[in-house]
C-alpha cells in the first residue's frame, strides 16, 4: 500500500504539461478523493458505470481513466452522475483524469504510442490545438495497403481506409482520438496520411479534396495506449498492481 499523495505527486509531474489548456470538461488531474492509501489500480479510457463496476469487483483504490466524470454541461448530482459517484464513494475508489495530455506524451501518451505500434518512431510534434500540440509525424516507406493492415494489427480491430493521397505513404501523422480536423494542417505540412479514431461526415470531401490520405481506427481504440502505459509506470515506480478495464464502445 502506497500512500495516495505520493501516487498523485508521480502522476501530476508526469501528465501536468498541458493540463490546463484542454476541454472545459477534460477537468484533468484528480477528480474524486479515494482512500488515504493505494493497494491496487483500475486502467480505463471511460469512467463508465460498467468501468467503475468493474473497478468495485476488482478491488481498485485508484481508477485511472483517460475521459473523466464531467463531460457534459450537467453539474447537478442526479442519475448516472449520482449512481457513478455513489458507487465510487461505497467502493472507496479515487478516480485521476488525464485527457489532452495523455494524447500528447511524448513516452506514454496515445499518439506517439500507437505510431511506435506500427514500428514507426515520433519524429516531430503535429496538429496544432490552443499552442500545444496533439499528435506527431514521422517518415516512411509504405505503401497504404500495408499500413492500413499494420493499423489493423495494432489496434486489433477494424480499419476504414480512405484513399485520397499516394498509394505509397511517405509522411504520416497521428493523432488518436478525434482528430480529423487537422487534415488541413496535414496537407500544408507535406503529411500526406493521417491516422486518428473517428471523423465527421465532412471529413471525406476534406480529405479528397486535399489529397490526403485518412485512416480511422476507431476513438476507443486509438486511445487505450495511454492509461495502460501510465499504469505500468506507477507498477515500475511504486510496485503497484494494475488491471486494465476493457469496455470497447466500437466507435
Amino acid at each position: 500500500m502506497i500512500e495516495s499523495k505520493f501516487v498523485f505527486a508521480f502522476l501530476d509531474g508526469l501528465l501536468a504539461e498541458g493540463a490546463e489548456q484542454d476541454y472545459p470538461g477534460a477537468l484533468n488531474g484528480l477528480q474524486v478523493e479515494g482512500p488515504e492509501h493505494v493497494g491496487r489500480v483500475g486502467a480505463a479510457v471511460d469512467a463508465s458505470e460498467n468501468v467503475i463496476a468493474r473497478a468495485v469487483e476488482e478491488s481498485v483504490d485508484l481508477l485511472l481513466v483517460h475521459h473523466g466524470l464531467f463531460w457534459d454541461s450537467e453539474r447537478r448530482i442526479t442519475g448516472r452522475r449520482f449512481r457513478k459517484l455513489d458507487a465510487l464513494i461505497r467502493g472507496g475508489i479515487g478516480v485521476y483524469s488525464s485527457h489532452l495530455p495523455l494524447d500528447r506524451h511524448p513516452e506514454v501518451g496515445n499518439s506517439a504510442l500507437l505510431m511506435r505500434a506500427l514500428g514507426l518512431e515520433p519524429a516531430a510534434e503535429f496538429g496544432e490545438w490552443k499552442g500545444q500540440t496533439l499528435g506527431w509525424q514521422t517518415s516512411c516507406d509504405l505503401s497504404r495497403t500495408t499500413l492500413g493492415e499494420r493499423l489493423g494489427d495494432a489496434v486489433g480491430g477494424p480499419v476504414r481506409v480512405f484513399d485520397a493521397g499516394p498509394d505509397t505513404v511517405r509522411t504520416l501523422a497521428v493523432v488518436t482520438g478525434a482528430g480529423a480536423s487537422f487534415l488541413a494542417e496535414a496537407a500544408a505540412s507535406g503529411v500526406d496520411t493521417l491516422i486518428t479514431g473517428e471523423a465527421p461526415h465532412h471529413a471525406f470531401h476534406d480529405a479528397r479534396e486535399l489529397g490526403v490520405n485518412l485512416m480511422l481506427a476507431g476513438h476507443y481504440l486509438t486511445e487505450t495506449w495511454g492509461v495502460r502505459a501510465v499504469a505500468s509506470r506507477l507498477e515500475k515506480e511504486f510496485g503497484l498492481p494494475w488491471v486494465f478495464l476493457d469496455d470497447p464502445s466500437g466507435l
